[in-house]
């Protein structure tokens, strides 16, 4: 097993001493794959082949939820708005709430069913509602994954049934559950509810949702293929750590590891603000560009997680004496390690605040215009 720490999305890899984190690493629960991150910062402080490809089940449902949850912030519709079944719900396979061609439904009763219940019919709906189709709704899932960062994840269908083509990983699922929870959407706190006039039973199979009392969201899901499959959220006060565990060999051998992961975050690690003197973040010199320095800023702001035996953090930036135009925004361009004595704890990336264009003849000319004018 390897303990690491790595940046959101999987952009930076932090490189940390293993011994002054946990000690000796623990014997886990046996599993396909599993991850730890903190929420917030998207930081990983555990895993085992948490970046290897597999079938993931019904947890790629959690990329529909996560779609449509954003079309509604988003405000394209809310939770009210009510839809019409078509006849594509006609003949749907494995789970279902039983809609027929023309039964209406609102978007938060659709979102509930698939939540809760792992409705495939209530998938469709929603699918059809938010790209047109079943099949544009899948190209949307693919773009938003690439847009996340998410390289081990590839989705044909928004249900999770088994295609030897389809994949994702266990970062990548805890990365898409770090979006959902930003979202905070109430039906992954629910274990048994009601849908379609109260005729229709739906019960989570995540029964962490009644029995952990830091239980704050995500799905449990199992198959031939994928295993016993768990994407749990652990919350306190204004913490939360995510833990997907995939490929168990039974629900609670996954309800178990998951658990035992999030206290391993709550009673190791604890997120702490990036203080940086202002020197550290000063603007680099820009070459050739149409400004002749760039503003820099840490790329994840919401602050590092730390051993929680941390103290006080001294930080060291490594930062380019300049650059040369085009600078894009978001572009790396240096690192600032966060040290406790002689231990590197955390690393995180410098990247631009701005963008700033490669100076062209148009752009002088323009200047001397105005200079002219003035």
């Amino acid at each position: 097993m390897k303990k690491f720490l790595s940046g959101f999305a999987a952009l930076a890899v932090i490189s940390v001493t293993a011994a002054f984190l946990t000690g000796a690493a623990p014997k886990r629960t046996p599993a396909r794959a599993y991850v730890l991150i903190e929420a917030a910062t998207g930081t990983v402080l555990d895993g085992e082949n948490a970046d290897s490809p597999l079938n993931v089940g019904y947890l790629s449902k959690l990329m529909t939820i996560l779609l449509v949850g954003e079309d509604i912030r988003d405000g394209l519709y809310s939770e009210d708005t009510v839809l019409t079944a078509s006849d594509s719900v006609t003949g749907t396979k494995g789970s279902v709430i039983w809609l027929e061609n023309g039964d209406k439904l609102s978007v938060g009763e659709l979102l509930k069913a698939v939540a809760v219940g792992n409705a495939n019919d209530a998938v469709t709906v929603l699918a059809e509602n938010s790209a047109g189709s079943v099949e544009g709704f899948v190209d949307r899932m693919n773009a938003r994954a690439f847009d996340l960062g998410l390289r081990n994840t590839a989705f044909y269908s928004p249900y999770g049934y088994y295609d030897e083509r389809e994949h994702s990983s266990a970062h990548d699922i805890a990365l898409i559950c770090a979006e959902l929870y930003r979202l905070d959407l109430p039906y992954f706190s629910i274990w048994r509810d009601f849908v379609c006039n109260g005729t229709v039973e739906l019960v989570s199979e995540n029964t962490l949702t009644r029995t952990y009392s830091r239980h704050c969201g995500f799905k449990a899901a199992h198959s031939d293929a994928s295993g016993c499959c768990i994407a749990e959220g652990g919350k306190s006060g204004d913490t939360c750590y995510i833990s997907v565990v995939l490929g168990a060999e039974t629900a609670d051998d996954s309800f178990s590891l998951a658990k035992e992961l999030i206290g391993t975050g709550f009673s190791d690690f604890k997120l702490t603000s990036a203080n940086l003197p202002d020197d550290v973040l000063r603007p680099v010199t820009v070459k050739n560009g149409e400004k002749s320095a760039v503003r820099v800023r840490l790329e994840c702001q919401e602050g590092i997680v730390v051993p929680r035996c941390t103290d006080k953090l001294m930080s060291r930036a490594v930062l380019p004496e300049h650059l040369t135009a085009p600078v894009e925004s978001g572009q790396r361009v240096g690192t600032v390690g966060f040290w406790c004595g002689k231990e590197l704890v955390s690393e995180q990336p410098i990247v631009a605040a701005e963008s700033i264009d490669r100076v062209t003849l148009g752009f002088v000319l323009r200047k001397l215009l105005g200079y002219a004018m003035e």
